[in-house]
């Protein structure tokens, strides 16, 4: 059994309020083991034998029929995400910012995002490319109106992206 996470994009904010406990129930009865929701935003741990490629379209497809939303879902396993935090390519602490990884289903997606680098007020933000991620890090209260924190919510990237901060990853792989 391998044990991964599922992040749910654009959840309990902007309209799609879900009760963790019912995503929980989801998760169960699609015969997935260990089904563990951690805060209120769309992580749940589970374990299965099934490859993150073959259940992420299931929980989307339950998800989607249950709540009736079209859910965004990534599956990743928890090895892949420690390994993203020890690949953070920023301080992780420094006073006034913070520190998110930008998870990126689509290659293409990355790219147009990543095109973005030398358009970016390294003042205010700054992104480095990870492994099926974007590593951003910005000035606290800026995350919403930075210039790449206004792209992440354009509607083109919305189904391919989804955004973590570093203490939710850490939760997780706790």
């Amino acid at each position: 059994m391998t044990r991964y996470a599922a992040l749910l994009r654009g959840v309990n904010v902007g309209g799609i309020n879900l009760k963790m406990a019912d995503v929980k129930a989801v998760f169960e009865g699609l015969g997935l083991g260990g089904v563990k929701t951690v805060l209120a935003s769309g992580n749940v741990l589970f374990e299965t034998d099934l490859s993150a490629d073959e259940v992420q379209p299931l929980i989307e497809r339950a998800l989607g029929e249950r709540f009736g939303y079209e859910a965004w879902v990534q599956v990743h396993g928890i090895d892949a995400i420690r390994a993203l935090l020890t690949g953070f390519p920023f301080d992780a602490e420094r006073d006034g910012w913070h520190p998110y990884v930008v998870f990126v289903a689509d290659p293409a997606v990355a790219g147009e995002l990543l095109a973005m680098q030398d358009e970016l007020d390294p003042v205010r933000e700054q992104i480095l490319a990870g492994p099926g991620v974007v590593y951003w890090t910005v000035e606290r209260g800026s995350t919403l109106t930075s210039a790449f924190g206004k792209a992440l919510g354009r509607a083109r990237y919305k189904a391919a992206t989804t955004t973590r901060n570093l203490r939710t990853l850490q939760k997780l792989v706790a």
